[in-house]
């Protein structure tokens, strides 16, 4: 590909970038104006999704002049093909907040949560009490999850690799369990009573 074309579909895929960030975000901006402070609701979820977006954007933009000239070329003629790497990252961001707020994963580095006491048993007053109070619980630690939601969306390979991370600890933990477990002799192993034995 001559570099003049290749450097008019790198502006095209700019210029759609731009313009998919901006509505984006004044769709979820002007939601959250609009109905943040009429309930109760807190619109973490949403919060997180949307960095997750925006970190999807930015990492298209940072490796635009790293892919290959057929790449290029769908990018900047497909919007589903701009708009499906940032929901993964939405998608992604939803995740890994999951996974702060279920403590799978914790540590300095990652925010911690006040979260609503369940009943015993849980009604759906708890479960709807579960998605409006749950909390980041300082400042510093809604600033960690904005980061890891921005990270998770602008990282294709974070969050599985977080996943892969704990499935391969969950493997380790049963084959543990399994070594740890006395020996049950198989059945030609079995010590013979006196009767089998003829005694």
């Amino acid at each position: 590909m001559r570099p003049g074309v290749r450097q008019s579909l790198l502006l095209r895929l700019t210029r759609r970038l731009v313009i998919c960030t901006t509505i984006t975000l004044t769709c979820i901006l002007t939601f959250l104006f609009t109905l943040f402070g009429k309930d109760d609701h807190s619109y973490l979820t949403l919060i997180v999704f949307a960095c997750g977006l925006v970190g999807g954007f930015v990492s298209i933009q940072q490796r635009t002049h790293r892919i290959s000239n057929l790449e290029l070329r769908h990018l900047s003629e497909s919007w589903a093909g701009i708009l499906l790497i940032p929901i993964y990252g939405g998608i992604f961001a939803l995740v890994i907040h999951v996974i702060f707020v279920g403590g799978i994963i914790s540590g300095q580095l990652f925010p911690n949560y006040s979260i609503p006491s369940f009943a015993e048993p849980a009604s759906l007053a708890n479960f709807k009490a579960f998605f409006q109070n749950t909390l980041p619980k300082t400042g510093q630690d809604t600033a960690k999850m904005l980061f890891w939601a921005f990270c998770a969306g602008f990282s294709e390979r974070l969050v599985p690799q977080i996943i892969q991370n704990v499935q391969s600890r969950l493997i380790d933990d049963d084959d543990e369990d399994d070594e740890g477990a006395p020996h049950k002799p198989a059945r030609s192993e079995r010590p013979k009573t006196p009767e089998q034995t003829g005694s």
